[in-house]
């Protein structure tokens, strides 16, 4: 049976939430990996890069995973009722419903964060506990059937965590090593933890308005329900 496996796709995703667990899960035997959107005309990502959808959200098939990445775009997802229709319809008999960043602030508008452990953007998880959510600060979280990966890179660290859980462990290094995923950055600035104050503060800077902007809409789902 070919596993089925979907990437949402939206206007502004960043690419690398996408692309990294990708490549991983895409490298699977037997494995569809679907780009769904509500139409298949190509789509700009956050950084410019041109993407474009294979599946719409009326024709995609009932998902054995279903994955949401981040990116500036996730704002206008959180009140798209639309997309959040499809996101829960899927989900309800999916086996593992996932995100990669802030793809799980998504899934938290969607109502399927409360009462389990998630994970996002360090620089954003404050947004997880307005939506019920049980907050984490790790790379990968499990919850169940809920697989969450925090910030951009860790979608690489996720995808090989679900690969496991799919074909198994040996199979899933076996990937890791094709892909030769063995990551000796050049910075051990990766974490608010570890990087510079100077550094964390520039990129929390950089993220305010995002933030703010994002706390209102949080603020306008859990108000309504």
């Amino acid at each position: 049976m070919t596993l089925q496996i979907g990437f949402l796709l939206f206007p502004q995703v960043q690419p690398l939430d996408l692309c990294g667990p990708y490549d991983v899960l895409a490298s699977m035997p037997d494995t569809a990996v679907r780009l769904v959107w509500k139409t298949r005309v190509p789509l700009m990502s956050a950084t410019g890069m041109l993407l474009t959808p294979d599946t719409v959200f009326d024709d995609c098939p009932p998902l054995d995973v279903l994955c949401v990445p981040g990116g500036s775009g996730v704002a206008a997802l959180m009140e798209d009722e639309a997309t959040l229709a499809f996101v829960r319809r899927q989900a309800h008999n999916a086996r593992y419903i996932t995100s990669v960043c802030t793809g799980s602030l998504v899934l938290g508008a969607a109502g399927l964060l409360r009462g389990r452990r998630a994970t996002t953007h360090w620089a954003f998880h404050s947004l997880l506990e307005p939506f019920g959510a049980i907050p984490v600060r790790e790379r990968v979280v499990r919850d169940g059937t809920l697989i969450t990966g925090g910030g951009i890179t860790a979608g690489i660290d996720f995808a090989l965590t679900l690969a496991a859980e799919l074909i198994g462990a040996e199979a899933a290094q076996a990937l890791q090593l094709e892909l030769e995923y063995a990551p000796a950055p050049p910075f051990d600035a990766g974490s608010p933890e570890r990087a510079p104050a100077a550094v964390v503060e520039r990129v929390r800077a950089l993220n305010a308005a995002t933030l703010a902007q994002r706390a209102q809409i949080v603020e306008r789902i859990t108000a309504s329900r």
